[in-house]
C-alpha cells in the first residue's frame, strides 16, 4: 500500500513538473516581446594633456605636467605605446625629456530603449488593481501582475483592472521605455623627442679690429702735444736756463762800470 502511494506520488510530482515546463513555454510563446533602440545625436568631447618625462624605473613612469605637478603611473602595461615620431615606443623605450601628449576624445551617445509587451487570453480571475489570472490559447492558466494605469482592449473598448470580469477576452499592451547613454572612451598617446643637447664648451679665439669711418666733412683731428719719453731727462733745459742767467748778469754788471766811468 505504501509502495503504491510512493509511486502514485512520484508520477504526480513528474506531471507537475511537466504542467510548469508547458506554462513556462506556452509563456514564451504567448506573451509577444519586441524591442526597439532609439539613437539620439551623440556629442563629443577631445581633452588633451601635456606632460615631460622625468623618469622612468622598469615599468614605473613619473611625468611632470604643465602646471608643474609630478603624476606617477605605477605598472604600465608593456602594451601600452606612444607614437613619437613617426614610431612605436613602449614604457622601456621612453626617455627623460620627452614630451608625451594624451589624447581622450569622449563620444555620448543617447539611446532610448523601447520594449512593448502584448498579452491576449481570456480573464479567469482578477484581483483588482493588482494582477489578473489569464486562460491563453493554448489552454493553460497564467498570473500577470496589473502595472499601475495598465488599460486593457475588450472589444474596441479601454478598460482598466477595475472593469475585468470573468470569461472576458482581453488583449493587452504593455510599452517601456528605458533611457540609456553609451560611452565610448578612445586615448591616443603620442610624443616628442627631448631637443638635442647643447655643444661642449670649447674655446675660441675671435679677433674683434675696431674700423673707424671718418665722413667726408667731419673736422681734422687735433694732433696732440709731442710728449718727451718716459725715459728722457730735465737736466738739460736747466743747464741752458742756468746759462742765460749768468749772462744777464754779467751784462747787468759791465753796463754798470761803463756809467760810473763816465761820471768820473
Amino acid at each position: 500500500m505504501n509502495a503504491s502511494n510512493k509511486s502514485q506520488r512520484a508520477w504526480l510530482v513528474l506531471e507537475v513538473g511537466a504542467i510548469a515546463l508547458a506554462v513556462s513555454l506556452s509563456m514564451s510563446a504567448q506573451v509577444q516581446t519586441q524591442t526597439t533602440t532609439t539613437t539620439g545625436q551623440p556629442t563629443t568631447e577631445v581633452k588633451v594633456d601635456r606632460a615631460t618625462v622625468v623618469l622612468v624605473d622598469g615599468n614605473d613612469l613619473v611625468v611632470k605636467t604643465e602646471n608643474g605637478r609630478l603624476v606617477h603611473f605605477a605598472n604600465v602595461p608593456e602594451s601600452a605605446r606612444a607614437t613619437v615620431d613617426g614610431q612605436q615606443l613602449g614604457i622601456h623605450d621612453l626617455k627623460p625629456g620627452m614630451t608625451l601628449e594624451r589624447t581622450i576624445t569622449t563620444t555620448t551617445t543617447p539611446q532610448t530603449i523601447t520594449t512593448v509587451l502584448r498579452v491576449t487570453g481570456t480573464v479567469w480571475h482578477v484581483d483588482p488593481p493588482n494582477s489578473v489570472i489569464l486562460t491563453l490559447e493554448d489552454g493553460t492558466n497564467q498570473s500577470f501582475k496589473i502595472p499601475q494605469g495598465q488599460k486593457f482592449n475588450i472589444d474596441g473598448q479601454m478598460v482598466d483592472a477595475w472593469g475585468l470580469q470573468k470569461g472576458m477576452k482581453v488583449s493587452a499592451t504593455k510599452i517601456v521605455e528605458a533611457p540609456e547613454t553609451v560611452v565610448e572612451r578612445q586615448r591616443q598617446i603620442s610624443g616628442t623627442m627631448p631637443p638635442p643637447a647643447p655643444p661642449a664648451d670649447v674655446p675660441i679665439l675671435v679677433l674683434i679690429v675696431p674700423v673707424e669711418f671718418a665722413s667726408a666733412d667731419a673736422a681734422p683731428a687735433e694732433t696732440a702735444p709731442a710728449q718727451l719719453p718716459k725715459t728722457g731727462s730735465q737736466l738739460p733745459l736747466l743747464g741752458i736756463l742756468g746759462a742765460i742767467t749768468l749772462l744777464s748778469g754779467l751784462g747787468l754788471r759791465a753796463l754798470r762800470l761803463r756809467a760810473a766811468r763816465a761820471r768820473a
